[in-house]
Parts: C-alpha cells; sequence; structure tokens
C-alpha cells in the first residue's frame, strides 16, 4: 500500500508543523502569516526531495482530546487546501490530539490521501487526558463519504501511556484486523525520540500492514531502522538547527534525501 501511494519504496514523508492556530490559546491574531508559512515549509520540503508531507497543527498546546472550536478546524482546512495545491506528493493530516475523524474529513475536502490518529484502537493516559479509540467513529465516516483516505494509526503514540498493561501482538492485531488501520506508526516517547528498535521488530513480526517510524529519525539512525521500517515520517531533524519550532532547512533536508538515494541504490 505505501509503494503504490507513494510510487516509492520506504517514503519519507515531511511533517510541515503549523504554529498555533486560531482557537488555540497562543494564537497571536497572523493567520496570513501562518499560511504563507505551512506554504513555504511545504515547498522547501519538496525542494528538498522528500516523497510525501504530513501536516500537523503542533502549536496548538495545550491540545484538546478532540479538536471541537470550529476556527480551528477551518484554519487547517485552509491551510491544507493552499498546501495541497502547490504539491504533487500525497498528503497527510495529524489533528492533536485524537481529532482523527475531523481530520478524515478535512483530508477528504482538500484530497488528502491519509491521516494520522493517535489513540486508533488503544486507550491511552496524556497529557491533555484519556484518549479514547475513534477507529469506530473514523470508518463510519470514510464510508459515508466513499472516502479513499488512508489510516496511519500510532501504537503506544509518543507523550501517552497505556491505561493498562497489554501485549504488544495482541495490540497490534486488534489495530490491524479489528480496527482496520491501513498502517502502523511506531514512535518514540515523546517528539524527537525514536522508538526501540526491538519494538519495530515485534510490531513488524505481527502484522501485514506497512510499519512506520513516526518520531527520531536522523541522517544519523535510519540506517538502523532502514531494514525494518516500511517509511519514515521526519520532522525536527528537517528544522533549521534540529528544533521543531524552526522552518524547514532546505539544505539538511536535501543532505538526508541525498543520503537516501544511496540507501534505496545498494538494496
Amino acid at each position: 500500500m505505501v509503494k503504490t501511494l507513494f510510487n516509492v519504496e520506504k517514503p519519507i514523508i515531511g511533517v510541515v508543523h503549523l504554529p498555533p492556530l486560531p482557537g488555540s490559546p497562543l494564537y497571536r491574531g497572523n493567520f496570513n502569516q501562518i499560511v504563507e508559512r505551512a506554504i513555504s515549509d511545504s515547498l522547501t520540503l519538496m525542494r528538498g526531495g522528500v516523497d510525501g508531507l504530513i501536516i500537523e497543527n503542533y502549536g496548538d498546546k495545550p491540545y484538546r482530546v478532540r479538536v471541537r472550536e470550529p476556527e480551528t478546524i477551518a484554519a487547517l482546512t485552509l491551510i491544507a487546501y493552499n498546501v495541497k495545491r502547490g504539491v504533487r506528493k500525497p498528503l497527510g493530516i495529524s489533528l492533536l490530539r485524537n481529532s482523527g475523524p475531523e481530520a478524515l474529513a478535512i483530508a477528504y475536502v482538500v484530497g488528502a490521501e491519509f491521516i494520522r490518529v493517535n489513540a486508533y484502537g488503544e486507550v491511552l493516559v496524556s497529557p491533555e487526558g484519556i484518549l479514547e479509540p475513534v477507529a469506530r467513529e473514523v470508518q463510519e465516516l470514510k464510508c459515508k463519504l466513499n472516502a479513499n483516505v488512508k489510516v496511519f494509526a500510532d501504537i503506544i503514540c509518543k507523550h501517552a501511556t497505556p491505561l493498562h498493561n497489554i501485549d504488544i501482538a495482541d495490540l497490534v492485531h486488534d489495530i490491524t484486523y479489528r480496527c482496520l488501520a491501513d498502517a502502523i506508526i511506531v514512535s518514540g516517547s515523546r517528539t524527537g525520540l525514536p522508538p526501540d528498535v526491538s519494538l519495530v521488530e515485534k510490531v513488524k513480526s505481527h502484522t501485514n500492514k506497512p510499519v512506520i517510524i513516526g518520531s527520531g529519525i536522523t541522517i544519523n539512525n535510519i540506517r538502523e531502522y532502514w531494514d525494518l521500517a516500511d517509511g519514515f515520517i521526519v520532522g525536527t531533524y528537517f528544522k533549521v538547527n534540529g528544533v521543531t519550532e524552526n522552518n524547514v532547512d532546505e539544505r539538511r533536508v536535501k543532505e538526508f534525501m541525498n543520503y537516501i538515494v544511496k540507501l534505496r541504490s545498494n538494496r
């Protein structure tokens, strides 16, 4: 599925981290600048050679468990629409903290190809509160809209802890076969940290779906995960000085993607 969607094996998905949007506590009324920055970062990632993009409302801290502010959803929809018009690669939507159905609606309207959902088929405790599974809501809306939008589901998402002990094999099986995820994302404990290699190996061994690394990938460690994963979401490493809140650094993106070309040629 991933190879078909991105037209390449082991795609690199660059992150467009948005500043605070309308409706969030840190928003300061500079919406046009936010739109311009999102477009600029997306084009920089494209020039750098990434295989796809994902837009995330990263700046909307502290996050709601589910986004209810209409102005936030409208803002992200407009931004995603403008980004999608300017790129020819697959686009994803991530609406923190766990607004899977809302992200699907945005993706459907703007023509995005996939969404990322933090607590898709499990219960997690997070700083924002209890994250409850949204698989049923997402699949119902997907059916209602006849939406050809893929669902990339996190397991044991970063910045969250399972409400109870559960065997990884059982969790992966449930999210794959009972919750109908199209791909599974494995991340570290927080933004910028990679997952344990052993966790990636275990997840990979218990699903027939693509496994995506969702955090912490750099030019220095991707070789360690290359043979294990089916794709990589790269955010922080692509930023100026490796700081998540900064703009995308085209030099870092190109250097990284040149290394990816070498890895692909060695297969």
